[in-house]
């Protein structure tokens, strides 16, 4: 019988080759970082594909520098950078090295975090960041909670715990009650437990896009008169759009009034609370029932590191389930699969663990602070111009905007197009990326900043790309008008 290769298996035995393998792969990404020149390559779907598509997967290479060489023309050459100023789309950060380096024991020690003989103190690391996390929320010594794959997971468990307090109550009276700019997780997690499109109840905003106290109390008013039950209340700390933060005192007032589980979705705004100069403005969320935290986006970790924490570890029953040959009722060792949706499930928390043993929770508030600066600074900078119509100040890190061309006005078809076209000449060109989004139906541009290392010139120069785009987008459309009337 032929001998296997079983170099490839991370084992003592191979430690020379294991460093090796990593040392090439390390140069190449360092030669890669070297070399980046803005955030995209602007390379169109049809040509990832196409390339994807050519490879045979039954056929391996040689070895580690040919598979580093087609990585690069699948992915690595044409790889969004998050770390690049000019970045400014989504609610991707750049990362911090501590977690990179935490990133090399995860991924090679491939710990698993549901039960103790599979992790050992790495149970213990997670429950201890766990508790942290509490503490800063102002939970007492009952809280609970465990890690998960992100926001989306965190939300879908929040609401899986709300709805275990009613498990008598029919799924057609239950109700959740959440602002029209929360997550688009609440529908989806609502689906996921059966509950239907209709059991979520879309509540009005302000002015300044948080969710309306006054229409949250006529809401949950209409559902008790109809014989409806509230579920839930989901308070938004950071709305993906506007980064607005719900009045989480006023919203804990009311789930209490009408016995509501209080959710709090602070999965964008869950940074505050290490900021040195905002965080009374999660105020309010030490009532909550559970809270959503994702440390991929404001702690500026690597996706995925995400939890869902409980005031009240005796709530987090409904995701529990015992199996014989995993954690029967009768164990005695610790696990955080009595816990979690997921069975098994990275040591994601030694990431987080890893950069506040480095760097501390107020370097990272900092961090966070920083892009909130930098954002009120670009809003003050630019509001007065005249080709950017700004749809609100920031709350947070990003700012929604859209271009108007001079002249006579387009009408909203027209600009929306113009508008999706500036984003999409933006991304082929390479020089710079940004979202988009609508605003009661009228298409917006947005600028998500997460970078700590963005200056205002370096945002500044991303909205001069918007003008000059726009101008001769603008001016292209028009001119075939000019030519007509002519």
């Amino acid at each position: 019988m032929p001998q296997l290769p079983l170099h490839h298996v991370f084992h003592p035995a191979h430690a020379d080759h294991y460093a090796a393998t990593l040392g090439e792969g390390l140069d190449h990404l360092l030669r890669q970082l070297k070399g980046v020149a803005g955030p995209a390559t602007g390379l169109t779907p049809a040509a990832a594909q196409q390339r994807v598509a050519a490879v045979d997967l039954d056929s391996p290479l040689d070895d580690a520098g040919q598979v580093l060489a087609e990585m690069s023309q699948l992915w690595l050459d044409d790889a969004v950078w998050f770390h690049e100023p000019s970045y400014a789309a989504h609610l991707n950060c750049p990362v911090v090295v501590p977690a990179l380096l935490a990133e090399l024991f995860v991924a090679s020690v491939n710990s698993s975090l549901d039960t103790f003989d599979q992790s050992v103190g790495g149970t213990f690391i997670e429950r201890r960041l766990i508790d942290w996390t509490a503490q800063r929320i102002g939970f007492g010594e009952d809280a609970d909670g465990v890690f998960t794959s992100g926001g989306s997971q965190s939300n879908l468990q929040g609401l899986l715990l709300a709805r275990g307090r009613h498990e008598r109550v029919p799924a057609e009276r239950l109700r959740i009650l959440a602002s029209a700019e929360s997550h688009f997780s609440v529908q989806k997690s609502a689906r996921l437990l059966g509950l239907g499109d209709e059991s979520v109840v879309s509540v009005p905003t302000d002015e300044r896009h948080r969710m309306d106290p006054a229409a949250l109390e006529r809401s949950l008013a209409a559902c008790t008169d109809l014989g409806l039950r509230p579920m839930a209340i989901v308070a938004t700390a950071g709305t993906t759009d506007f980064g607005a933060i719900d009045p989480l005192e006023q919203v804990a007032d009311l789930a209490v009034a009408y016995d509501a589980w209080f959710h709090v979705d602070a999965a964008y705004g869950g940074g505050l609370l290490v900021s040195p100069t905002r965080r009374d403005r999660l105020r309010g969320i030490e009532r909550a029932d559970s809270v959503t935290i994702d440390f991929h986006k404001t702690f500026f970790q690597p996706v995925s590191s995400s939890a869902i924490v409980v005031r009240d570890r005796a709530t987090l029953r409904p995701a529990t389930w015992h199996a014989d040959y995993l954690n029967p009722r009768e164990a005695t060792n610790p696990n955080q699969v009595d816990k979690s949706l997921q069975t098994t499930r990275r040591f994601d928390a030694l990431k987080l663990w890893v950069t506040l043993r480095t760097m501390g929770p107020d370097l990272v508030g900092q961090y966070v602070d920083a892009v909130i600066d930098l954002a009120c600074a670009v809003h003050d900078a630019q509001r007065e111009q005249a080709e950017l119509d700004f749809a609100a100040a920031p709350e947070l890190s990003t700012l929604v905007f859209r271009y108007v061309p001079p002249g006579p006005p387009l009408a909203e078809k027209e600009s929306a197009a113009l508008n999706n076209a500036i984003r999409e000449a933006l991304y082929a060109s390479g020089r710079a990326m940004v979202a988009a989004t609508k605003v009661d139906g009228v298409q917006h541009l947005k600028l998500t900043l997460l970078n700590p290392m963005a200056t205002l010139e370096d945002i500044t120069g991303v909205l001069d790309l918007v003008r000059t785009t726009g101008a001769r987008l603008a001016a292209e459309h028009r001119r075939p008008a000019l030519e007509a009337a002519r």
